[in-house]
């Protein structure tokens, strides 16, 4: 029995309560050995699992056995690693994650179970002397291993792979994780790696030839060692050394005469160590006190300690020793080893089953005391799609000609062969038996336009599978059970790109749906929860109606997008400027919320991570512009300043705090949602930092004092373990309205009966919340990506809507009603939620559309440039006699350029599919009066900064130059993107009413929404449907206005004056009453010259068809074409068969190519 060599001082008394009295030997055992006959093996490595109460042992042959408890129940036991004479699978290291258990060998990787299943193994030629591993991050998603060799391996845990091969000049023989990841090298330094890129931030230098043990936990890195004597034999040193990882410096070392050969730090008491020797000799000492020690012996009867481990809930710890054995030192009354344990699943218990009587009476038992199977999980013969395939096509029918025309021959029967097939051609008869399960996508509007008004097969239409999957039950449903509406959806891309594409087939509602082509569009689903949030749509609305010009304003982006959003009214919309603004700004990268920069990291921690960013840094927004106004805080901020006290001395310190967003604790038993929400705000922290009054680091206790609650409440759910995920699977768990009232700086929540009763009664002010929306992660399947939806409830939002519950799937641009129960029902296999929104009940219905009122217009009354360059051909509004009003007219004409090239993908039959449209920026917009003694004049004419690359200017179809959007070159008047859109947004909300020429493309790409009735567009003016082709506006001013423009290349304010003038054209011949009249001879005269001037070079192929008394036409009037306007191929989405990628058509070639009338 271990004795203790130094009398007990008031540092044991103190040091005995956490640890729990560890200086029992509980149990000793045996290493299991490799062979029935064989000896015990010593133990190659011992660790304590973080989540069950097991402890695991690896030994040399690479069979890894766990034992139970603290009497070491035998529990598991397999072979993980391959053994071979070289030792190669000898077990290294091991690391534990709730999949199960991952190790490693020299030339192997292995995660099984458990229960001892393989998950996957790995074993590649990099893999020649691996020895240690570390998690990379908190997230526990990926682990770097590394070893004697010049490579180390980046693993993908959950899908068992190498995701990448780092390269290494030094050679590690262990890792530890804390903050960093510290890793020792054969020479005796210990390296300090960037978790995120893996690279070496600082070398730390040890006096030890060879590192023997380290340990790493929370700011403090402990390491022992080998030193080398005079005569060259090595021996252990007597001094263990000690990092500070903040400051990366060395802090006074530890001696330890009997020669520091293994080192432990406490888990929860943060600069408490334990060393050991090789003889078995225990001191336990404080880092910031090393003069006070307390000393142990364990009873190592025979050989060496080769091993020390320390449990994760501090109550035990474990020795190995040469001789193959294990000892477990701990309290009798009380040890565990996790310090939040699960369940451990154990074989079970043998049924026994009653004795049937069998004779010749068959009625001395009935048949009903024979037991029926029943399961609660699904059975094993349900196999996934992944393990299923097809083997080969059934027999065809055969034709109903063949069977009329049958005659007999000599081997049965004949028949004319009816050449409905090519030779040798089979056809695929089990692709009539299979239906598609996923959502059929829409044909594309130029098909349509195509398709006779009379079509024999009608489309099939969305509703129609919603109502085959309307009944679909959502109760234990696994990934392939996932309802059709929550699966993923793409956008497909014709020639003519996203513009041809039928969002209408996926949405029938009033709401407008969000696009998915743009990077970062994962925030979509957040974007639509804040918008039916009133309180939060009102403070983003009448923040973009203030004189704010921030780039970076990400609430001034959120109210353009809302009000788009409204104005739509069910159209789709794209988030492309919030989503730009989104990814400039450093932080947004910083942090990973990029899809670029997140290193695979799970759509919910992105998410999550993103609302916290998005509501802090909207924060600042807001007070930039109006900083005495508390509207903002008083909307979103939880008022809660940090108490911080010292555990030593009660001295207690507040700090002033706010917060916008809470993450969800979930304690091991499942309380309600109200409890789990009052113990997450107040949850009391424990971290060491320095005390004043102490003039020392000491423990601190850390909690909030919340004095106020906002009226929108945003919760992160952070349900990232299988624990946590259960409470979601309890319906009804996640209640409609909580109650919450603040008393004395505490926290109280109530809900359902507890709620209902506190407002009766009326002692305490009680602030009712209701639940708004969810945005809910979806895993749809095997072969589909994670993606997120948000469910809403959009009858708050409604300002005169009499329904109390109408919620709504969002999932991108589709959008659907769903039910309640569907709304609030949650699987851990599919549907987990990821951000919550609650609102008080009196701001139900309170959308404020005062800021309209209030539009500071003086933006469009002055000059704005970044180059101190006034604008050309411009003359500024008088706002005394031009301010706009509703109703006065603008015309209006926009340039882009092209930001980045289509990406285009050739399948094997030569077809191209367009896998991503060329990206457009604006470049110019001009803006002229449309009446008045100025007519024509214009007062916008602003060329655009951008910071992106630009691949090509379009020079010829925009008019812009190399150097024009250079702040350093230009000769124009430069303004950023958003003082630009700001102008036109200013006037949309004015009333102007805005005439140009194909206006819905240059307002998509703008990224705005104009209502029809404020949009003159000369394209529908002079257009015939039954003619499916919409003229440019260089063949309208040609014929119309005997003017020819467009002639070397395009100008926007030359474009926007003609179409000023094309309207007033058509105001005369309406007034006159002979509009169809001259649209009639318009086409007929366009027939006659390809719709083009007679100046233009006509194809050959043209004019042999006009001599045959047909024309060609370009493109197909319908919507979202470039309408009549005379577009690069590029802008058009795609190239045709044969068009190089990305090079510009020109419009000769782009006749000769097209279609008949």
């Amino acid at each position: 029995m271990p004795s203790s060599i130094l009398r007990p001082s008031t540092f044991d008394i103190c040091l005995r309560d956490p640890i729990t009295d560890l200086d029992v030997q509980l149990h000793r055992i045996t290493v299991p050995p490799p062979d029935i006959h064989a000896e015990p093996t010593p133990a190659t490595t011992v660790a304590f699992d973080t989540q069950q109460e097991l402890l695991w042992i690896g030994n040399e042959y690479g069979r890894i056995t766990s034992f139970y408890g603290a009497e070491l129940r035998r529990y598991t036991s397999f072979w993980a690693h391959p053994s071979h004479p070289r030792g190669d699978g000898e077990v290294k290291q091991m690391l534990f994650h709730e999949r199960g258990v991952l190790s490693v060998a020299p030339t192997s990787v292995h995660l099984s179970s458990r229960r001892g299943l393989t998950q996957w193994h790995l074993a590649t030629k990099a893999m020649k002397n691996l020895s240690c591993m570390s998690y990379i991050g908190k997230v526990n998603a990926f682990v770097v291993i590394a070893g004697c060799q010049n490579v180390m391996l980046k693993v993908d845990i959950e899908r068992g792979r190498i995701v990448e091969e780092i390269p290494s000049e030094h050679e590690y023989t262990m890792m530890k994780y804390s903050h960093y990841i510290c890793a020792a090298t054969i020479t005796g330094s210990v390296n300090i790696l960037d978790p995120d890129t893996l690279r070496i931030i600082k070398t730390l230098e040890t006096p030890n030839s060879r590192i023997c043990d380290m340990d790493a936990r929370n700011n403090y890195l402990v390491t022992c060692g080998w030193v080398t004597r005079r005569q060259g034999t090595p021996m252990l040193a007597s001094l263990a050394n000690v990092y500070d990882l903040r400051g990366m410096v060395q802090l006074p070392p530890i001696p330890f005469a009997a020669g520091a050969a293994h080192v432990q730090m406490h888990p929860r008491m943060s600069t408490t160590c334990i060393i050991a020797s090789h003889h078995g000799q225990l001191q336990v000492v404080d880092l910031m006190n090393s003069n006070t020690v307390n000393l142990r012996q364990a009873n190592i009867s025979n050989g060496f300690m080769s091993g020390l481990v320390l449990a994760p809930s501090g109550e035990a710890f474990a020795l190995s020793d040469t001789s193959g054995f294990i000892h477990l030192w701990g309290s009798p009354s009380k040890i565990l080893f996790a310090e939040i344990s699960n369940a451990t699943e154990f074989a079970d218990p043998q049924e026994s089953y009653p004795v049937i009587a069998v004779d010749d009476d068959v009625y001395a038992s009935p048949l009903s005391t024979i037991g029926m199977p029943y399961y609660r999980e699904q059975l094993l013969s349900a196999w996934t799609s992944t393990q299923l395939y097809e083997v080969g096509n059934p027999p065809g029918k055969i034709d109903s000609l063949i069977l009329s025309d049958l005659r007999p021959s000599d081997i049965g029967s004949c028949a004319r062969n009816p050449k409905k097939v090519r030779r040798n051609q089979a056809i695929k008869t089990r692709a009539v038996e299979i239906e598609d399960p996923s959502l059929a996508a829409p044909k594309f509007l130029s098909e349509k336009a195509r398709d006779p008004e009379n079509a024999q097969s009608p489309e099939r239409r969305i509703s129609d599978i919603q109502e085959a999957m309307v009944n679909a039950a959502l109760n234990g449903s696994t990934k392939a059970d996932v309802p059709i509406m929550y699966r993923n959806v793409e956008i497909k891309y014709s020639k003519f790109g996203v513009d041809d594409f039928d969002f209408e087939y996926y949405n029938k509602t009033q709401f407008s749906g969000l696009e998915t082509h743009i990077a970062n569009s994962y925030t979509n689903s957040l974007l639509q929860l804040l918008k039916f949030t009133p309180l939060v749509r009102n403070v983003a609305l009448q923040h973009t109606a203030t004189t704010c010009l921030y780039d970076t304003c990400l609430l001034c982006e959120m109210g353009f997008l809302f009000d788009m959003m409204e104005k739509a009214e069910g159209q789709s919309c794209q988030a492309t400027n919030f989503l730009k603004t989104f990814s400039s700004i450093p932080e947004a990268a910083n942090m990973g919320l990029l899809e670029e920069n997140s290193h695979h990291a799970p759509l919910t921690v992105m998410m999550q991570a993103a609302c916290r960013f998005l509501l802090e840094h909207t924060a600042l927004d807001y007070r930039k512009v109006s900083p005495n106004t508390p509207e903002f805080n008083r909307t979103l901020a939880i008022e809660a300043p940090l108490s911080v006290r010292c555990v030593q001395c009660h001295n207690e310190t507040v700090q002033d705090g706010r917060t916008y967003i809470n993450d969800l604790v979930y304690p091991p038993i499942i309380p309600a949602f109200s409890q789990v929400l009052k113990a997450s705000i107040e949850r009391v922290t424990q971290t060491r930092g320095w005390c004043d009054k102490c003039r020392r680091y000491q423990q601190l206790a850390t909690r909030k004092a919340v004095r106020g609650v906002p009226d929108v409440l945003m919760i992160n759910a952070a349900a990232s373990t299988a624990e946590s995920k259960q409470y979601w699977a309890k319906p009804g768990w996640l209640p409609s309205e909580i109650g919450v009232i603040i008393d004395n700086g505490k926290f109280f929540c109530f809900e359902g009966e507890d709620l209902r009763l506190h407002v009766e009664r009326g002692m305490h002010k009680v602030k009712v919340y209701e639940l708004v929306g969810i945005v809910a992660d979806i895993n749809s399947g095997e072969h589909q990506k994670s993606h997120l939806v948000s469910l809403i409830n959009t009858s708050i939002s409604d300002s005169d809507s009499g329904l109390r519950d109408n919620w709504h799937l969002f999932n991108d641009f589709l959008v659907r009603k769903v039910s309640k129960i569907d709304a609030l029902h949650f699987a851990p296999s599919w549907k987990i939620p990821a951000v919550l929104a609650f609102q008080v009940v009196n701001g139900r219905h309170a959308v404020d559309d005062s800021w309209k009122d209030t539009l500071d217009p003086t933006l469009l009354y002055i000059e704005y440039s970044i180059n101190n360059r006034p604008p050309q051909d411009c003359q500024l509004l008088n706002p005394a006699t031009e301010a706009p009003v509703a109703g006065s007219y603008v015309a209006i004409d926009t340039e882009f350029v092209a930001l980045q090239q289509e990406e285009i993908e050739i399948k094997a039959d030569g077809d191209r599919e367009i896998v991503r449209p060329t990206r457009l920026g604006l470049a110019r917009v001009s803006v002229l009066r449309g009446s008045g003694v100025n007519e024509g004049l214009p007062f916008i004419n602003d060329y655009i900064t951008i910071s992106e690359p630009i691949v090509d200017y379009l020079t010829k179809w925009s008019g812009v130059h190399e150097g024009d959007l250079s702040t350093l070159r230009s000769m124009h008047n430069l303004v950023p993107l958003k003082v630009a859109y700001k102008k036109l947004w200013l006037l949309l909300n004015l009333g102007c009413i805005f005439i140009g020429h194909g206006l819905p493309k240059d307002f998509r790409t703008i990224n705005i929404h104009v209502p029809k009735a404020q949009v003159l567009d000369t394209v529908d003016l002079f257009y015939i449907r039954a003619r499916q082709r919409k003229l440019s506006l260089r063949f309208l001013a040609w014929y119309l206005l005997k003017e020819d423009i467009q002639q070397e290349t395009h100008d926007s304010i030359e474009d926007a004056r003609t179409a000023l003038r094309l309207w007033r054209k058509f105001e005369e011949f309406r007034d006159a009453g002979v509009v169809d009249a001259m649209v009639e001879e318009v086409y007929r005269e366009g027939k006659k010259w390809g719709y083009k001037p007679p100046g233009e070079a006509i194809g050959t192929a043209m004019v042999g068809r006009r001599e045959k008394g047909r024309s060609t036409e370009a493109s197909l009037g319908v919507p979202g074409f470039e309408g009549g306007r005379e577009t690069p191929e590029i802008l058009r989405g795609g190239s045709g068969p044969g068009t190089p990628v990305g090079k510009p058509r020109g419009l000769e070639r782009r006749t000769g190519a097209a279609t008949g009338e």
